[in-house]
């Protein structure tokens, strides 16, 4: 009777971990094949798939996913049509999940989804020039009411500050540990959220008195590069073509867009702003800001900032353009870079 009873729980064993186990890999039994097989895709695609089968399988059933999200299904080997209309930009992956035969395969073929349209072309003009600190290695920057907050950079000087933008006047100031290399910067909600760079590390301060009441941590994404918000979810870079979007009581990384113009993604994503629905980001080392599309991730417009560097004092320390700060006019903006000595209004204005 005992040993009985050991053959049975020894063969509910085995049975339960084929079933975790039911699902194989049918790279060499299946393929996908797309009728219209290109490099790349726009979101005016509508693709017809299939399944190539090797092995002339009997096929009952297939579901597609575009990444995790299921986009369609058919009985038998039916062509299946799938359409890449509201759908995120950058390296996707089309999962076909196979019932055949009484076992289940999932087969993956990677395509790119680029934007539908070339990006509008932008210019400037400076309108107003303000005093900023040329110490300031400038990280993020973000208005709330009338007074500039910013954030700064490089080990053993990073910061937290509060700026009066007019005479570039330091109201106050939080210096950040000699181990943290302060990064982007946004408010909402009264607090104020500051990341880092490589430590992993955010902060949360009071927005009223710069009390650090929390810290976050962000374990998904490359680096801490720039953050903004839309009122409701924070996003932030990675120093990637990425742009994650955080929850706004965890913290946590819930998703991501990537950067892509008609032909190319757009790497080294750094400071953002909020600004009228679009994504505002500079693009370290650059010179120029992608006004991105939040949904799909698609670049709509680049503004061309080029010899803005140039209007300020040219010293040893001097870096690259990194801040954007939007104070509510229309297609104005106010633009500095890490140890400027100056602070610039603009008009955005079409090439």
């Amino acid at each position: 009777m005992k040993m009985y009873k050991l053959l049975i729980v020894t063969a509910l064993v085995l049975l339960m971990g084929s079933c975790g186990n039911s699902t194989k890999l049918g790279k060499d039994l299946f393929s996908i094949t797309i009728k219209e097989n290109k490099k790349n895709y726009t979101p005016s695609d509508k693709l017809s798939v299939a399944l190539s089968n090797q092995k002339n399988m009997t096929i009952d059933s297939v579901a597609y996913y575009l990444d995790t999200e299921r986009v369609g299904a058919s009985e038998k080997n039916q062509e299946t049509h799938i359409s890449l209309e509201n759908k995120k930009l950058g390296n996707r992956s089309i999962i076909a999940k196979i019932f055949a035969e009484g076992t289940s395969y999932d087969v993956t073929h990677k395509i790119t989804i680029l934007a539908a349209t070339k990006p509008t072309l932008y210019t400037y003009k400076i309108i107003e020039t303000y005093p900023h600190d040329i110490h300031a290695y400038t990280q993020g920057l973000e208005f709330n009411g009338d007074t500039l907050y910013e954030s700064t950079g490089q080990y053993k000087h990073s910061s937290l500050r509060k700026t009066d933008y007019r005479t570039g006047e330091v109201l106050k100031k939080v210096d950040l540990a000699d181990a943290y290399f302060g990064e982007g910067l946004t408010i909402l909600n009264d607090k104020i959220y500051q990341l880092t760079w490589q430590e992993k590390t955010g902060f949360i301060y009071n927005l009223s008195d710069f009390k650090k009441t929390g810290t976050f941590v962000y374990g998904k994404s490359k680096e801490g590069w720039g953050l903004c918000n839309n009122g409701e979810h924070i996003y932030k870079s990675d120093g990637t073509e990425k742009i994650w979007t955080l929850n706004p009581e965890t913290l946590a990384e819930e998703s991501y867009i990537e950067l892509y113009t008609n032909t190319s993604k757009i790497p080294k994503v750094n400071e953002l702003e909020w600004v009228n629905g679009k994504i505002y980001a500079n693009i370290y080392q650059r010179d120029a800001i992608a006004i991105v599309d939040p949904a799909s991730g698609a670049v709509e417009g680049v503004i061309d900032l080029s010899d803005l560097k140039n209007q300020v004092t040219q010293h040893d320390k001097l870096d690259v353009l990194n801040g954007i700060a939007y104070h509510g006019e229309e297609d104005v903006l106010f633009i500095t870079g890490k140890n400027w000595d100056k602070l610039f209004k603009i008009e955005v204005i079409q090439k």
